[in-house]
């Protein structure tokens, strides 16, 4: 059995919470999802999966994932969806003596055939696909899957790493020295993608661990490019600086919204709780979400 928390796409400026004590590790998470100032339909996903099992846990850790469809007539939302959906199940639903980087990567492939089954099968979802990135955070160790531009990124100390290698045409620039980084930022082509789940019947799946570990003062933020096309790194660390997870989350995305919001912004925010720190300093409060999209703040779905 396992309980997902996400940022249901339809709900501008709502986020969630976890502060469950699951295991050796608990964990605070705040989801918000946005529309953005243009957008009609938001085509993002977020996610965070725990599994109900500690031993499942202390196994393969916990499962953050943001996804950002593409596609018209909401193909792309449908396509997010069940990234996020077949990644979660799959990853989980992996062995014990499956490594996390072979979870990851089982868990992505079969991501990309569901998704391209569907595109290949239905014209109402023909040309579909989505990015999708996913961490895991499995004790004090950081793993990834990925493809596509979305983003993971470790905040430690205020310094901002990004875990994720972004899958575009600039990013292959920058790889030749062709451009630098800023000039990517800036570039007109800089959307352009050259590897999404679900356009092709393969995948490239970028899975690894990594280096740094992640302690009780960092926080990893995964989000879509509809946020950092607006906030820049150094910016990413100062707005997480001595705010609450919420209170980052809401001004991250206001803030992109303020400078443009061409596109719908999604942001999933992680931190480690100190079991020794006062109850009070803990994040724990949970915002319900309207029943009129029909979804619920939490599911339990049993694995068979």
């Amino acid at each position: 059995m396992w309980s997902k928390w996400f940022g249901k796409k339809k709900v501008a400026g709502q986020a969630v919470s976890s502060g469950a004590p699951q295991a050796d590790v608990q964990l605070n998470v705040v989801i918000l999802s946005d529309l953005g100032m243009i957008r009609t339909n938001n085509e993002d996903m977020g996610w965070f999966v725990r599994n109900s099992s500690e031993e499942i846990i202390r196994q393969k850790g916990y499962l953050l994932v943001v996804a950002d469809g593409m596609g018209g007539h909401q193909a792309g939302e449908v396509a997010s969806n069940l990234a996020a959906e077949t990644v979660s199940e799959v990853y989980f639903h992996s062995g014990d003596k499956t490594g996390i980087e072979k979870s990851l990567d089982k868990a992505f492939r079969s991501a990309n055939e569901k998704i391209y089954s569907l595109s290949s099968s239905d014209a109402a979802y023909r040309g579909m696909g989505t990015t999708c990135t996913a961490i895991a955070i499995v004790g004090n160790q950081i793993f990834y899957g990925h493809a596509g531009d979305s983003r993971a990124y470790l905040i430690k100390k205020g310094v901002v790493t990004q875990v994720t290698e972004d899958h575009t045409y600039v990013q292959e620039l920058v790889k030749a020295g062709e451009i630098t980084h800023a000039e990517a930022a800036r570039h007109p082509k800089r959307n352009i993608l050259t590897n999404a789940m679900g356009t092709k019947p393969s995948l490239r799946v970028d899975t690894g661990r990594h280096a740094g570990e992640f302690g009780f003062h960092d926080r990893i933020l995964l989000c879509s490019d509809g946020l950092y096309d607006y906030i820049a790194d150094n910016e990413l660390a100062e707005i997480l600086d001595g705010r609450s997870l919420q209170d980052a989350a809401e001004t991250m995305v206001n803030e992109a919204k303020r400078r443009g919001g061409h596109d719908n912004i999604t942001v999933v925010i992680a931190e480690k709780l100190n079991p020794s720190a006062p109850a009070a300093t803990r994040e724990t409060r949970d915002i319900k979400i309207p029943q009129s999209i029909q979804a619920p703040q939490t599911k339990e779905t049993e694995l068979p």
